[in-house]
Parts: C-alpha cells; structure tokens; sequence
C-alpha cells in the first residue's frame, strides 16, 4: 500500500500567492518518506503536456511517482451549458493526470447551491460522470469521488457531503475499474455522519485515501453548520487539518476495514493547515502512517 502526500498547507503558496513553484514543492517533499506526490489542479500546467512529461520524469527520477490529481468538479450548475464546461474542465484534468503518469483522477459533485434541489443535484452530477467515464477509460485513469467537504476555493461545501446523498449518488454509477471512492474519514465527521460507517458502506469501491485528521478550535459542529448558512470562500476558521494521528479519527479501526477488503491502493496524507510547520507536520505524519500499515500488514 503506497503513501502520497497532498501539499494542503502550501496551497496558497502555490495557487494563490504563487510564491512557491511546483519544482520546489516537489524538492521541498524529499523531506519525508512518502512513495508519491498528489498533484491539485490550481498548480497543475492546464494544457502543457510538455510540462506535464517534464514534471513527471523530475519526480520519477526522485523515485517516486505522481499517482493522484486532486480535482474539484462543479456539476450542480443549474444551466446545462454549464455543465457540459464542467465535463469539459474534468476532460482537460483526465488529459493532465494522464499525462504526469498518474492513474487516478478526483471528481466531485458539486457546490451546494441553495436553489438546486436534492433530486435535480443527484441526477446531474450522475450524468456528468456517466459522460465522463469513457474518456477516463480512454485515457486509462480511474476516476474516484471524494466524500468531501469543500474545495477551499468555494463558496459553498459540497452538494453530496451527506452520508446519505454520498451512498445515493454512487449507487447511481455501476461498478466499474474506472470509477471508485477517494475515502476521508475526516469528511465524514464534519458531515456528522460516523467515518466507521461510512467506510463499512462504501469499503468494496475504495480506491484511494485521503489520510486527514481534523479538529475544531474555539467552536463546534453545530456552530460549522451556522456559518455554513452563510456563503463563504474556504473553510470555516474553527475548523483545522491535524497532523494525522493527533485529532479525532480512529485510524486502527479504518485501517483494520481496509485490511479486511485487502485494500492495496494509494493513501494521501492531506495534513495541516500551518506553512510554518508543514514539512515536519508531514513527515509526522508520514512516520505514524507507516507504522500503522506496518501494524495492519499492508504492504
């Protein structure tokens, strides 16, 4: 079983302030042990697949590889149109994943928009997938939808956050090797929903984890669900990414499911909300993973 890391904590270095290059992203990641790098699509060159073979070999070279690109699909936009940009948005990510030699690409439903409908919002989203799905084949990347909780860059959290919404929404995709679940027990905790149960539902279609642990500070999930009602870009500032193994998960039992089903797959380490401490908060993180798969016998 592989370990990734996701750069969360440098996101605004890299997307936003864009002080931080890929290059030192990747250079900066030798610092702990991990097997691969999960790419985000606000970094990732958009249609360079000169760049994409470059940025590939500099990773291959370091050893490891480029397994993931983190995608934030939108496909509860009310007007079709919109929803055939967003398919096309997603068909630029599969060319780009394919592109770094990865094999997995994220989806996800979409925002929460007030005006859209929980039946109207399931039916689109299962569209949008079932169009995409060929295309992925095509380029031999497996799409996996993330039980998510908001893109940072959104305004509104995720339309199928719900456990119930979730578990609808891929029952409404047929089993396939080209399309799975992208796991995060921390996202099922500030849906308040169990991350036990979730997994138990869903544990035959993971193909990929999310290693995040999540505690709040100086609020509560009920207070989460009052800001919520007021639209906002990014995350509520009472909700923070923990080194994994310090907050509120139980990772024995999540990880003695996944050895259960035989679960080989990628997991991504998404950690921390601090820059300043990032790197070691990383490769802390990394270290209490290793030991975990160690202890579970996943290779």
């Amino acid at each position: 079983m592989p370990l990734s890391a996701f750069p969360k904590c440098f996101l605004d270095a890299l997307c936003v302030r864009r002080d931080m290059t890929v290059d030192q992203w990747i250079d900066l990641s030798l610092q702990f042990d991990v097997d691969g790098l999960e790419f985000y699509w606000g970094f990732t060159p958009e249609d360079n697949p000169s760049e994409w073979e470059r940025l590939r070999k500099k990773v291959d070279q370091q050893k490891r590889s480029i397994p993931m690109m983190c995608y934030s699909s939108d496909f509860t936009k009310s007007a079709k149109e919109q929803r055939q940009e967003e398919i096309k948005r997603q068909q630029c990510a599969i060319r780009a994943t394919a592109g770094l030699g990865a094999q997995y690409c994220r989806v996800l439903s979409g925002q929460r928009r007030p005006e859209v409908s929980r039946d109207e919002g399931l039916k689109w989203v299962q569209e949008c997938i079932l169009e995409l799905l060929p295309y992925a084949e095509a380029h031999h990347v497996v799409l996996i939808i993330e039980n998510h909780y908001k893109d940072g860059f959104w305004k509104y959290p995720e339309f199928a956050q719900k456990m119930d919404d979730f578990l609808e929404l891929i029952a409404g995709i047929p089993e396939s090797k080209w399309f799975g679940v992208n796991y995060d027990p921390s996202n099922a905790m500030i849906a308040g929903d169990d991350p036990i149960q979730l997994l138990e539902a869903v544990k035959h279609r993971v193909k990929t984890m999310h290693a995040s642990d999540r505690y709040f500070e100086g609020g509560t999930l009920e207070d989460l669900r009052q800001i919520e009602a007021q639209p906002q870009t990014g995350y509520a500032n009472i909700l923070k990414h923990g080194v994994v193994g310090r907050g509120l998960n139980d990772y024995d039992r999540i990880f003695s499911i996944l050895k259960g089903v035989d679960f080989q797959g990628w997991i991504s380490i998404e950690d921390g909300p601090d820059p300043d401490t990032g790197v070691q908060d990383i490769a802390d993180s990394a270290r209490f993973l290793r030991a975990k798969m160690k202890q579970f016998g996943l290779p």
